[in-house]
């Protein structure tokens, strides 16, 4: 996977919504020289390039109901699952996250697999869950993964 986009009701907002939560300096908006028209889609985005490559972009929500041709979902739908190596530096970025302008929901907990999370969702509803695993293991490798952690 290589890029995340995010429809949004105002591409401004949300733009300076995942600066602050992110913490980075660029990714303006763009594309603001390709207006919408009643029935195309317009240009403006906002990009924003992760450590790891992953581009997370905020999209028009009518622009993008026009470039796709379907009726987009109301309620979130999917989760954006970010992880962070202590439940230190997880509840830093929950943090970062309220001061930015999130709405937090649930106080964080700890599963009873033993990884800790906290969900907020952004201006837009985008429901996120920021965790902290044990031993800091990437959770997608399982067991082996966390195996070679202990040793």
């Amino acid at each position: 996977m290589h890029a995340i986009t995010l429809a949004v009701a105002d591409v401004e907002r949300s733009a300076a919504f995942y600066r602050a939560l992110l913490d980075v300096d660029g990714s303006g908006i763009i594309g603001t020289e390709y207006p919408a028209t009643a029935t195309e889609a317009g240009g403006t985005t906002a990009m924003f390039t992760l450590d790891d490559g992953l581009i997370v972009s905020v999209y028009g929500r009518e622009d993008m109901r026009k470039d796709s041709g379907v009726t987009l979902a109301v309620a979130p739908s999917t989760t954006i699952g970010h992880f962070e190596p202590s439940q230190e530096a997880a509840r830093a970025f929950l943090e970062r996250a309220r001061a930015a302008g999130a709405t937090m929901l649930a106080a964080p907990y700890t599963r009873p697999w033993g990884m800790w999370s906290g969900f907020f969702q952004d201006p837009d509803g985008h429901l996120w869950e920021v965790v902290s695993n044990p031993g800091g293991a990437d959770p997608a490798h399982g067991a082996e993964d966390r195996d070679s952690v202990e040793q």
